[in-house]
């Protein structure tokens, strides 16, 4: 016998027991620990030119495709203050908020994208910019 957690989500952390009669011995169980981690953030550098165009994508090795059913938001990050740049909500198109090229004083900035697969799992990708003059 097996039972199949689908969407696994923290809250289903916890003690599970399964238990069964048999004839003629009687009830048998077992009982099995379920601890589920959240995702890690994954965190990327990207180095450019001043006044060169970034493209950073949310999550590495996820196309925007993926994403396009998925509430997310892209952030920015400063001295301890972050500025919300862009919002999306499933099926529709994204609100941007500002664009610019780059500037040297981006240069340190953490630009981070969080999808909403559900509410309790949300996947984060953080990307540290450094801008180097010409």
């Amino acid at each position: 016998w097996a039972l199949h957690l689908k969407n696994v989500t923290i809250s289903l952390s916890g003690q599970y027991e399964c238990s069964f009669a048999t004839y003629p011995y009687g009830t048998k169980a077992a009982k099995i620990q379920l601890i589920v981690k959240a995702e890690e953030e994954q965190h990327y550098v990207k180095e450019v030119q001043l006044n060169q165009t970034l493209e950073i994508p949310c999550l590495e090795d996820v196309t925007s495709e993926n994403l396009f059913n998925y509430p997310l938001k892209w952030l920015v990050g400063e001295n301890g203050k972050k500025e919300e740049l862009v919002t999306k909500e499933p099926s529709c198109p994204a609100v941007y908020r500002s664009s610019s090229a780059l500037k040297i004083t981006d240069d340190g900035r953490v630009f981070s994208c969080h999808v909403m697969y559900h509410p309790e799992r949300v996947q984060k990708s953080s990307t540290t910019v450094r801008v180097f003059g010409k």
